[in-house]
């Protein structure tokens, strides 16, 4: 009789009596090792490859009165020489938001939050958001090396309709000033709109619209994801008091004096710079980890409060990361510059590393 090994007759146990699951799922996690490894399958054979530049960033909107834009002009000049051809950002496309606004039982708040309104915009220009991306994409696929500025006020009504205001900006931006003005589809109220979002505390306008005009780049890409948010748990404060629980944690004090000591220093003439330096440090995204998410992890609640809280980070990150993929498609070699908030950073690169025909850039070499 043929001897069976260890692993053989687990099986057969398995397979005849439907015992032991616990000991096979042991078994399992124990022996099994992906055969399967996408990040040491890299091309293409021929031609460049696509190369991302992941930038962490914080939220300009929460650096205080310290903060002025014109800080932005060190970072701003180092990243336009690295030459990116496509500027990903984090917000919500128009079309998700259209879709999220279908849904309000469960995405109501989200819509709020992340949804800019596009209504005056539709009725201005007569689409509502799926006619006015189609209309953006069909505008720009004729699009002539010299756009008039009648061309360009358009496509940035168009851009407002699509729920796209970060692309509308880049119109707008490079448009002179005398020729921003409310013609070819754009009202006073959405010339003030665009003036205001332009000097608004925001990485999206101040650091990846103001820096697409500059490249004489047409738009941005919004690709963060909010298709997994839900309403609040049933038991909010319990949900609120065991993540918090969780975040007390040295790791967590660790960032915060770090925090103080970078924002302390934005007076300087490279602070701002050093501060994104920081950012995007090697070590970085372990110290987020540690401090947040795999805090998180290890959360004790009966509910698994925390573990559903990475779930839903987990989740979100590999969508916007999906979505970076999608752009990369569009044009193969595509340089592509991906401005997020600085704790996604580590989960963006580990994810994008998985993908074949994406090659990342070290974002300190280039803010050196």
């Amino acid at each position: 009789m043929r001897r069976l090994n260890k692993g053989t007759l687990l099986a057969v146990l398995v397979m005849t009596f439907g015992a032991l699951p616990a000991l096979a799922a042991a078994q399992s996690r124990e022996e099994y090792r992906v055969p399967f490894h996408p990040d040491q399958l890299k091309g293409p054979a021929v031609g460049a490859p696509n190369a991302v530049l992941v930038l962490g960033t914080p939220h300009l909107s929460g650096l205080g009165d310290t903060f002025q834009p014109e800080m932005l002009l060190p970072l701003l000049t180092r990243l336009e020489i690295w030459g990116p051809t496509a500027i990903a950002t984090e917000d919500v496309s128009g079309l998700q938001c259209d879709s999220l606004r279908r849904y309000p039982t469960r995405y109501a708040d989200t819509v709020k939050a992340y949804c800019p309104d596009p209504t005056a915009a539709g009725l201005a220009t007569g689409l509502d958001v799926p006619a006015a991306n189609a209309e953006a994409e069909r505008m720009l696929a004729a699009w002539p090396d010299q756009p008039l500025p009648q061309q360009r006020r358009r496509l940035a009504a168009v851009f407002l309709a699509a729920g796209e205001p970060g692309s509308a900006l880049v119109q707008w931006l490079r448009l002179t000033p005398g020729e921003r003005r409310a013609e070819d589809g754009l009202t006073e109220d959405l010339v003030t709109a665009l003036n205001r979002r332009k000097d608004r505390r925001n990485e999206s306008g101040l650091i990846a619209a103001a820096l697409a005009a500059r490249l004489g780049l047409e738009r941005l890409w919004s690709v963060d994801d909010h298709s997994a948010d839900t309403p609040d748990p049933a038991d909010p404060d319990a949900y609120g008091a065991a993540i918090t629980r969780a975040w007390d944690n040295p790791a967590t004090h660790a960032r915060q004096e770090e925090e103080v000591r970078l924002t302390a220093g934005l007076t300087g003439e490279n602070g701002l710079l050093d501060l994104y330096r920081a950012y995007n440090a090697p070590e970085a995204p372990l110290l987020v980890y540690q401090s947040d998410f795999g805090a998180a992890l290890m959360e004790p609640s009966p509910q698994g409060y925390g573990r559903g809280y990475v779930a839903y980070w987990e989740t979100r990150n590999l969508r916007m990361v999906a979505n970076i993929r999608e752009v990369l498609g569009r044009r193969p070699g595509t340089r592509l510059l991906a401005i997020v908030g600085a704790s996604h950073k580590g989960y963006y690169e580990a994810y994008l590393d998985q993908m074949h025909d994406v090659q990342l850039i070290d974002a300190i070499a280039v803010l050196r």
